[in-house]
Order: C-alpha cells, then sequence, then structure tokens
C-alpha cells in the first residue's frame, strides 16, 4: 500500500491551513479509506502526548485533532519535528516526540540535513499503511530566504508527489495577489503540483469575485476550486496562537460567567480551552492587562495556563500588574485555576538549579514549591479528584437575569469524578515545608502531585491538562448550564466534512485523488 498525497498549502500563516486538513482527513475517512493526517515541522506550544516507538512523545495539537477526524490512532511520525517557542529568537525541538538537545542548540539552517532523513523516513511510514495521507505545509511555501533548507513545504510535496490545494484568507485582503504572488515565486516543478486555489473565510456576494477567478486562471492555469464562507463557530481549537483577544460572545442560555484566561506570551496549550466557547452563558475572555479584569464577580473565574517559559511569563505578569488583579480575586473568594505553568505559579517559589527555566518567588495562593528538573514528563494520566473537595461559603451574587443567587465555589463540583487527561512539563512541585508548618497546607485533591487546593477551596492548582477535553468534568462544572450532551470533537469533525462538501464539488475532491 502507497497512499496517495494531499497537500494543503497556505499563501500566509492563519490562512486557514489546519482545519482545511482536519476537514479532508474527516472527509477522506467517510468515504471509507484509511486516512492520515502529516506535517513535517509544527511550530507551536500547543502539544499532545501520543504514542511513539519509545513510549510516549509530544506531536502539535493540530495533528493530534488531524488524526482524530482522520479516525487515526495519533503517533509521532505524524508531525516528526514539533518546534516549541521558549523566546522570540530560541525554540526547545522535539524530534519524533522526545526533546533533542543536540537539535536545539544547532543553528536553524545546519538542522534541515540532519532531520530530513527522519521526516522522509516518517512519510514513508504512514504511506505504507494508508491509502490517503493529508499534509499539512507551514506558513507559505514560498519564502525564498528559506527555501534552499525547506523540510517542510514543497520538498515534501515533492517528495510525496501530492497533489495541493493553495488556500488564502480573502477576509485579510489581497487575496489574488497573494495566490497569483505564491505560484510565481516556486519553480516550474513545484507549480505542477498545485491542482486548485481556495479563497477561505469569504464574507459578501461571490458573484462580485468575477472576472477575478478566470483572470488568475488564465495567468497561472489553475482553477478556484472552492470559495469557503467565513465561519467563526466551526469548534476546531485555534492553532498557531491564532486566537482572538477580545471576549467571545456567549452561547445563549444558562448564567452568565466570565472565565478570564491570562494570555502571557508563552501560553501553551490554549486549545484546551476551546469547549468553555460552547457552554451556553460563558463568556470566554483573554486577558493581558489589569482593566481586563476590573469587572469581574465574585462568581467569575481566573485560569492561569500553561506556560513553555513560567518564569519569564511570571516576570511579564507582575510587569503587568496582573498578578495584584489575580491575588485580589483569589482573597475575595473568587475562582483561580492554574493549570500546569499555571500551576507552579500559583505555588511560593520556583527553583531552578539546572537553568532550565529560571528562579522566581510565586504568587503565594498555594503553599506549594516547584523544583525545575533536566528531564521532561510527557504522559497520559487519569485521576479521581478526593470525594471531598473544600467548600467555603456560599457567595450571594446578584445576577441581572436571575436576581440574588447563592454560587458555590465551583471546583466543588469535580468531587469524586475521574478524568483523564496528559501531563508535558518540566518541574516536580511539592508543599512547601516552612508554609506547612505555618499551617498553610494545600488540600491534595489529585494523587500523584497532580491537584492541589487552598484552604478556602477556592484556589485550585492541577498538573493535568484537558479538563475541559473530559465530558465528565464539563458536565460536572457546567450540568446547570447545559440543555443537552456536551458537544464532542467528532460532531466538530463532521461539521468541518459537512462545510467543505457543500463548498468543494465532489469531483474535485475525487480528483485530488487521481
Amino acid at each position: 500500500m502507497t497512499a496517495t498525497c494531499i497537500m494543503v498549502l497556505g499563501t500566509t500563516s492563519g490562512a486557514g491551513k489546519s482545519w482545511l486538513a482536519t476537514a479532508l482527513c474527516r472527509h477522506y475517512a467517510r468515504q471509507g479509506f484509511k486516512v492520515a493526517p502529516f506535517k513535517a515541522q509544527n511550530m507551536s506550544n500547543n502539544a499532545r502526548v501520543v504514542a511513539s516507538d519509545d513510549g510516549l512523545g509530544e506531536i502539535g495539537s493540530a495533528q493530534y485533532f488531524q488524526a482524530l477526524a482522520a479516525r487515526a490512532v495519533p503517533d509521532v511520525r505524524m508531525n516528526p519535528l514539533l518546534l516549541k517557542p521558549e523566546a522570540d529568537t530560541h525554540s526547545q525541538v522535539v524530534l519524533l516526540g522526545l526533546v533533542s538537545a543536540s537539535l536545539t542548540a544547532m543553528a536553524w539552517r545546519e538542522r534541515s540535513s540532519h532531520v530530513w532523513p527522519h521526516i522522509a523516513a516518517a512519510l514513508d511510514a504512514l504511506r505504507a499503511e494508508n491509502d490517503v495521507v493529508v499534509i499539512e505545509g507551514a506558513g507559505s511555501p514560498a519564502e525564498i530566504n528559506l527555501s534552499d533548507s525547506d523540510i517542510v513545504n514543497m520538498r515534501v510535496a515533492l517528495y510525496g508527489n501530492a497533489a495541493c490545494l493553495l488556500v488564502t484568507d480573502i477576509d485579510r485582503g489581497g487575496a489574488f495577489a497573494h495566490l497569483y504572488g505564491t505560484w510565481a515565486l516556486l519553480p516550474e516543478p513545484e507549480r505542477h503540483l498545485i491542482k486548485g486555489f481556495v479563497l477561505n473565510k469569504f464574507r459578501g456576494d461571490a458573484a462580485l469575485l468575477a472576472p477575478a477567478p478566470q483572470r488568475l486562471q488564465d495567468l497561472t492555469g489553475i482553477p478556484t476550486v472552492a470559495v469557503l464562507p467565513m465561519w467563526w463557530q466551526h469548534g476546531l481549537p485555534e492553532e498557531d496562537g491564532m486566537y482572538p483577544l477580545q471576549a467571545a460572545l456567549p452561547a445563549p442560555g444558562g448564567l452568565p460567567i466570565t472565565i478570564a484566561v491570562i494570555a502571557w506570551p508563552r501560553i501553551s496549550n490554549l486549545d484546551e480551552f476551546q469547549p468553555l466557547k460552547n457552554i451556553p452563558g460563558v463568556r470566554l475572555l483573554w486577558v493581558r492587562s489589569p482593566t481586563e479584569l476590573a469587572g469581574l464577580q465574585a462568581n467569575d473565574w481566573i485560569i492561569l495556563p500553561g506556560s513553555k517559559a513560567t518564569a519569564s511569563d511570571l516576570a511579564w505578569l507582575r510587569t503587568q500588574r496582573l498578578d495584584a488583579a489575580v491575588l485580589a480575586h483569589a482573597n475575595s473568594g473568587g475562582a483561580v485555576l492554574g493549570i500546569c505553568g499555571g500551576l507552579q505559579m500559583l505555588g511560593s517559589a520556583l527553583i531552578d538549579p539546572h537553568g532550565v527555566d529560571g528562579n522566581a518567588p510565586g504568587l503565594g495562593l498555594l503553599p506549594l514549591c516547584t523544583l525545575f528538573e533536566p528531564d521532561k514528563t510527557v504522559q497520559y494520566s487519569q485521576a479521581t479528584f478526593a470525594a471531598c473537595i473544600a467548600a467555603p461559603a456560599l457567595l450571594p451574587v446578584t445576577d441581572m437575569v436571575h436576581g440574588e443567587v447563592d454560587v458555590a465555589n465551583p471546583w466543588q463540583a469535580l468531587a469524586g469524578i475521574t478524568v483523564t487527561g496528559y501531563e508535558i512539563h518540566h518541574g516536580l512541585t511539592e508543599a512547601d515545608l516552612a508554609l506547612t508548618r505555618a499551617s498553610a497546607s494545600a488540600r491534595v485533591v489529585l494523587p500523584n502531585g497532580l491537584g492541589w487546593q487552598n484552604a478556602a477551596g477556592n484556589v485550585l492548582g492541577l498538573y493535568l491538562h484537558g479538563l475541559f477535553e473530559d465530558p465528565t468534568a464539563l458536565q460536572a462544572l457546567f450540568a446547570s448550564r447545559l440543555s443537552g450532551p456536551v458537544p464532542t470533537l467528532d460532531s466538530v469533525f463532521d461539521g468541518l466534512a459537512d462545510f467543505i462538501e457543500r463548498h468543494i464539488e465532489p469531483e474535485v475532491l475525487a480528483g485530488l485523488l487521481a
């Protein structure tokens, strides 16, 4: 078996490559083909734990979701090279799921010759096991300054003889220039692989596009095979940190609640908050200044998410004076949740004897201390919350719709719930003995160092990613707001496939396999 390769290229980052590749994975899987996704190199701090020859490893979240859409088991070959930015000019390099210190230290242009054999072998293996491999490119294939060291765009396309779609974001403007310019900068053998142009995020009357698509085809010989309307609520987590900083409009119904996620510079695994957007009454807010937290009520939440550079992001939090706003909300009884790096920040101190991340005093909301270690924890985890989670006195809250209501500590709803997720972190977090002796002990709510709670009960810290992707946890936390079952990822993938099947002719989708 040698799979046919279909590749989604983009004129820019954020053009729509990831979601279109995900939709194609589900479409071809629904046609009865055995499908696998592939992206040679992904640069993202959104990662998932998947199978590897060495046990477990990391891949970019986009390829994880694409594998699920393809009804395949995610594994590290689907994203053999993952770059996790730690600073503006530095990334941690993950090869076939494992951190490589030597590749991390290597110059960008040197790296390609070392990693290409691994990339080619991963693609060969996937092609040998499947009927179709849906490949996602990165950025633009016409970055001529990087073409000599390319390992993710046209080198992959040529290697797999892939039928390529070139997608552009027409909402940004200049779409036809982007498409023509990208095509014009490619050498002839690479141009030959492009089978169709896709206009994504179109708003307005499609009749107004004429005569541009035909003129573009006259210039390039390539047809525009799809005009995809703007679609805000497709339900797939955004890739590459391309999330709106403004508050998302809540789904109608339910008690109104704001969940404010601190959007620090090296935020990681932000995609795990996507399910919150679908909860009636929930307003998801990405926060970068104290003024955005000024209107929070007692029943609103603050989430400190994961971070690829915990000490650096904690310093940023203080520079922005967001630390005082977080402390004020917690001290007034408001709910605060720290996940992974966010958990580490909630403690009293970050101690880094090996130069992994950095030393810093924590926020002091949990009596915990984190010791950074060179080895990285990458694993699946399943655990059960303690049967008795602290429940402080109910807080009277004035709600504009329902009048006076009592809002209990939201974390109490997790008592006795078994949840499944994953860990990706450096560092070991334990109770701070000095604070424990002062009777400020942390309540253990998940075993094996996965979760703690403060004595008052309103501050919760977890190493476990994926809480809001676990249907049981989501149902427990938001049962009063849900009129039906929790939306599933599978329904999202089917929705994506339905969408492209409405807007791309069947013969085009079938023709990519020819």
